[in-house]
């Protein structure tokens, strides 16, 4: 019995299959994503997206979806499926769709009269290039596969119309074709291991819509281009492969290239091994190194974003050379920063005030996976430099107080991770002053510092320095943000306390070095635990708070006003779990083992296999945004570990 498996009944009900989305990815930035049963609802959805550097920093979908047709006693029978105007779907192929299995690769099993064909979609690590292999399991007469690529050639967040500009040539390569739409795109290169006939008939089909575009008040429709089709004939118990890549393949590999692929991959037989497979597809690897994407499809590779999601998409898995090397990688680039002032060019927000600190904070977690010895060995000389760079005034928007605290200026451009912001691009939560995360954060990491380093005679005046300031900081964090309701300031601003009951706090309640005592940790844990906990995460604020807002839906304007005032972020769970298992120790392990539940459920609703960006804050807790987010992967696959080896 399949841990991902989906019956007639729900994929032909689109009110149930059209909100289940799967992902699948290279590890180098392309990407595969649709719904569960082919229907595109979402711009950036397509069989093939890649990225294309010499274009821009985005995504681009060159073939949208490839629409296939079972062939029968001359009878067609169509298996694509599209929205189209007045809330048509044609060609309702989902209505041939017997089951949808995807433990290992989606597959989807159609049955058309007597025939019953078996289609399974992988992507070839590292290139980009999709392999669908076709199998006739049963037919009791001739039948031939007709195959109708859908190409857009376009931007991932912009739409295709019918144009004149779009050029219709191609050319045969071996077992198909190869086309370009525009100047400046790569060459799409079609082929199947059999050699087909290719019918030149063109035609642009107008009009598909996205729906979930459509919901969120964007441009949904577009026109995408079909330049013909293919047409190959299938025998009982045969496999054909179909392949669409940049380059051209020798098609007698495409069956071994296939299984090869396949041999790789982790069955997703487990919740567990759900979120370790979808760890994994945010892995890019390029030319200057390894990073974490922040999620998909949209998003890409942020700093603050990748420290934060890394140990869990990593070392939760067992992954240590992978954190090694998306560590290098960041490090040397904070580095460059801290040095020379230079931005990366793939690392988005290098610059942000508390991305040193939550790089810190990811040595940490290294280090409880190896040792202190092994931790400072390889990213010592980072941590000091990244801690000295602060306590010198070089961070242009992190300041260090006499009170050991450290403070930064959000009021004009959004500062922290609640980072949402009003059309003219101010902050709507103008976090400004002491913010409860990022004092949390440098407390935790002078106090490893000092551990680190505690051995070594050659920076004693370093470890005097660092205690020093994190003596004062231990007695000031307690009585800047504690208040007499039992919770703690999200931010302070002077004389101003913000009265918000939002979740950073506890991150000071759950980080490894807290400044607070456990009773302080206690009553922070208590009003979480009443005010922001859900089944799919942390609340980004109270219902008991002004302005709270659930439902994260409306256009862009009103969705960008919800986006932290109520949605809900599993990636908190990590430091909540942390928190709830160091104040009540074992006596907390089966609330936190139920509370997984909440989430495991996720796992066969909207990205499957995976965690959305953003859950509603009220029930039925509807997963929004991003199909998949590595930040609450990363959580969650944290708190897997800690629940298998109490590693708090």
């Amino acid at each position: 019995m399949s841990y991902l498996k989906f019956d007639k009944n729900l994929m032909i009900n689109l009110e149930e299959s059209l909100p289940r989305e799967m992902l699948r990815t290279n590890q180098s930035g392309a990407y595969h994503c649709t719904t569960i049963v082919g229907c595109n609802t979402r711009k950036q959805h397509g069989l093939l997206v890649i990225p294309i550097p010499e274009l821009d920093d985005d995504s681009h979908v060159l073939l949208s979806s490839l629409d296939e047709t079972v062939i029968q006693h001359g009878a067609p029978f169509n298996l694509g499926l599209h929205k189209y105007n007045d809330n048509c779907y044609s060609p309702n192929g989902h209505k041939y769709i017997r089951e949808y299995d995807c433990e290992k690769v989606p597959t989807h099993t159609f049955r058309v009269g007597g025939v019953i064909l078996k289609r399974e979609k992988i992507f070839i690590t590292r290139e980009n290039r999709i392999v669908i292999r076709y199998t006739l399991v049963d037919a009791h007469s001739k039948t031939t596969l007709q195959f109708r690529p859908f190409l857009a050639f376009r931007n991932a967040n912009e739409l295709c119309m019918e144009n004149s500009v779009a050029s219709r040539d191609y050319i045969e390569v071996s077992n198909g074709i190869a086309t370009r739409m525009y100047e400046g795109y790569p060459t799409l290169f079609m082929q199947l291991s059999h050699k087909p006939r290719f019918i030149f008939d063109p035609h642009w089909y107008k009009g598909i819509e996205y729906q979930k575009d459509q919901e969120r008040g964007i441009p949904y429709k577009e026109d995408l281009y079909v330049p013909g089709y293919f047409e190959v004939d299938i025998k009982k118990g045969e496999s054909i492969f179909f392949s669409a890549g940049l380059d051209e393949v020798n098609t007698r590999n495409l069956a071994k290239m296939y299984e090869d692929e396949i041999a790789t991959r982790t069955p997703r037989t487990s919740f567990y091994n759900c979120l370790k497979n979808s760890a994994k597809q945010f892995y890019i690897t390029n030319a200057e190194g390894h990073y974490i994407l922040a999620g998909y499809p949209w998003f890409k590779i942020r700093a603050r974003d990748e420290f934060i999601a890394l140990p869990g998409c990593t070392l939760s898995n067992h992954h240590r050379p992978d954190f090694e090397d998306i560590m290098d990688t960041g490090a040397a680039a904070l580095c460059k920063w801290m040095d020379e002032g230079v931005p990366d060019r793939h690392l988005q927000g290098i610059d942000l005030p508390d991305v040193p600190l939550w790089a810190i904070w990811a040595v940490q977690r290294y280090s409880k996976d190896t040792n202190n010895e092994t931790a400072r060995k390889r990213y010592g000389k980072f941590v000091k430099d990244a801690l000295n760079f602060i306590i010198d005034g070089r961070h242009p928007n992190l300041h260090l107080d006499d009170n050991g605290l450290v403070s930064t200026d959000g009021t004009k451009r959004p500062m922290s991770w609640m980072n949402s912001t009003r059309p003219d691009g101010s902050p709507l939560i103008p976090r400004t002053g002491y913010l409860i995360e990022f004092n949390a954060l440098w407390y935790n990491a002078l106090m490893f510092a000092q551990e680190i380093f505690a051995d070594s005679k050659l920076h004693v005046a370093d470890v005097e320095r660092w205690k020093e300031i994190s003596d004062k900081a231990k007695i000031a964090f307690p009585d800047t943000f504690l208040n007499d309701f039992g919770y703690a300031y999200d931010y302070v601003n002077g004389t101003y306390t913000d009265l918000s009951v939002r979740p950073n706090m506890v991150i000071a309640a759950g980080i490894d070095y807290s400044p607070l005592t456990r009773r302080q940790r206690k009553s922070i844990l208590d009003v979480v635990t009443r005010e922001l906990l859900t089944p799919k995460g942390l609340r980004t604020l109270s219902p008991k708070s002004y302005g709270y807002n659930p439902w994260y839906l409306g256009n862009p304007e009103e969705r960008e006003y919800a986006y932290y005032n109520g949605s809900a972020r599993p990636w908190l769970l990590g430091f909540y779990c942390l928190a709830y298992i160091k104040i009540f120790g074992l006596g907390g392990l089966s609330f936190v083992e139920r509370m997984m539940i909440g989430i495991e459920d996720e796992m066969s609703q909207g990205g499957i296999g995976t965690l959305s960006e953003l859950y509603d804050g009220n029930p039925p807790f509807i997963g929004r945004g991003a199909v998949s987010f590595a930040a609450n992967v990363g959580g969650v696959l944290q708190v897997l570990r800690m629940l298998k080896n109490l590693d708090v």
